[in-house]
């Protein structure tokens, strides 16, 4: 079709505005039932997107939930934070304990002879590759030097090789030199770091700390670690220690001086505990949200309605009845079985929950422990969502994600309709082009010929008309 150009100059007629109207007449149809069903394909994959992202994430909050203390109310303190922090999780119980602090664990480090040129000292004046052998506890790390290495580069590489094992390398600097400075993040005692090999590296390193272990009493009972952070000396609590316990005598420098025992507690709070809810209430809220303002029919500035992309989707109405329902179902061994008796409510029009701040106290000050087994275990809230959530959220074979990849194909699918719209549309343009440019070329040579018996028969009679 490409050059092809109607003039209409035999014929008179604007054949290519012809043209057109035939071919927009063919095209419009098609096109119109493509344009609709494309925008409504986009905008349901859009609208389910978001739908799905909100799931996900309402389901994450619940997973994590389930892990912590949110809905046990129960809240770990220390009396001197400079010396140990603790936290209480869900198997914790209500206690309190003397924790004395009387040695840190400490990892190993070593440093190696000082290089009087700094970190862009080359340790590897050779042409060949060494190789620095790093042991901890009886496992060899070889680290290749290549010809030519500084002792920068060879920090980055032990850095960037052997990072994820433990093992730190930095350069310190004074105004002697730089040397080398290695440690890891595994203390304890027997967790000595050595260096050996043929790099040259290794000669006249020096042990700057020797590795040691965390010592502490709990209630009188001496304890050691490896770590300083300790989750298994008292059931459900995770303790950081951070410093030595002070001495009972100030600046006492004797071996092994009495120390101040600091507090560590467990116990109930009716402050944690409406925080977890509110959390659960804040994460149920955004996941309405987003499930309202795909669904919800809203009205403009005229109070006209105007339906959401997913206004009456069966999907959308199933779940969300799904998640209602798990809400309002009883549950737990407790006096108090469901969240609305604690004055946990939902809007009438939107879902959305709110706290009852009266009702709350109320409830809270005499049934606390009931939130528990409303929320945990089995049968509990965040189970029961969970799984009632479950058929719809799973990556690929769940019903969002079904009707995503169904959504996506018919997109792909009015494409190649699309294509083959148009490769139609552009065959019939041509066809008519060739038709009417072949009617025009006809009629002009029609109306020459026309012109020339005309010609003829003036000729003839205007020399008759002569003659007499």
């Amino acid at each position: 079709m490409a050059g092809t150009t109607i003039t209409g100059v035999g014929s008179g007629f604007d054949t290519q505005a012809i043209v057109k109207s035939l071919v927009d007449a063919e095209r419009a149809p098609k096109q119109a039932q493509i344009n609709l069903q494309s925008q409504k394909a986009t905008t349901q994959l859009s609208s389910i997107g978001k739908i799905q992202a909100a799931l996900d994430a309402f389901r994450g909050a619940l997973a994590s939930m389930g892990t912590d203390s949110s809905f046990t109310g129960l809240t770990g303190t220390s009396s001197d934070e400079k010396v140990a922090t603790m936290t209480a999780n869900q198997t914790a119980a209500n206690g309190s304990f003397a924790l004395i602090v009387n040695q840190l664990a400490l990892p190993s480090k070593l440093s190696t002879a000082t290089y009087a040129g700094g970190a862009s000292t080359v340790v590897n004046s050779t042409d060949k590759a060494t190789t620095l052998t790093i042991t901890q506890s009886g496992k060899n790390f070889d680290l290749k030097v290549p010809a030519g290495a500084t002792l920068q580069q060879v920090r980055d590489s032990i850095n960037s090789t052997f990072g994820t094992s433990g093992l730190s390398a930095n350069v310190l600097t004074d105004s002697t030199g730089s040397r080398l400075i290695l440690t890891s993040t595994k203390g304890g005692v027997g967790s000595d770091l050595t260096m050996s090999g043929n790099s040259g590296i290794d000669t006249g390193y020096k042990v700057v700390d020797v590795p040691q272990n965390a010592k502490y009493t709990i209630d009188g009972i001496a304890a050691e670690s490896t770590t300083n952070s300790i989750s298994d000396a008292v059931s459900g609590v995770s303790i950081k220690l951070l410093a030595l316990s002070p001495t009972v005598t100030a600046n006492d420098k004797t071996p092994n001086p009495d120390r101040t025992a600091l507090t560590i507690s467990v116990s109930t709070s009716t402050t944690a505990l409406k925080s977890g809810v509110k959390g659960f209430v804040d994460t149920y809220n955004a996941l309405l949200k987003a499930m309202n303002a795909e669904t919800k029919v809203t009205k403009d500035a005229a109070g006209n309605s105007i339906a959401a992309t997913l206004t009456g989707d069966a999907t959308m109405r199933t779940l969300q009845s799904a998640i209602r329902n798990e809400f309002n179902a009883l549950s737990g061994n407790g006096t108090l079985k469901s969240l609305a008796q604690f004055g946990v409510t939902s809007d009438q029009d939107t879902g959305a929950l709110s706290i009852d701040a009266k009702r709350w106290d109320k409830a809270v000050l005499t049934n606390a422990a009931d939130l528990t087994s409303i929320f945990s275990g089995k049968t509990g809230l965040l189970a029961r969502m969970t799984a009632a959530t479950e058929v719809y959220a799973k990556p690929s074979t769940g019903i969002l994600a079904t009707r995503t990849a169904s959504l996506s194909e018919s997109l792909k699918d009015l494409i190649k309709d699309q294509t083959s719209l148009d490769e139609r549309i552009t065959t019939m343009q041509d066809s008519l082009t060739r038709k009417y440019t072949a009617m025009d070329t006809l009629v002009a040579q029609l109306r020459q010929q026309s012109s020339s018996i005309l010609g003829t028969l003036n000729a003839i009679s205007n020399s008759k008309n002569s003659d007499n």
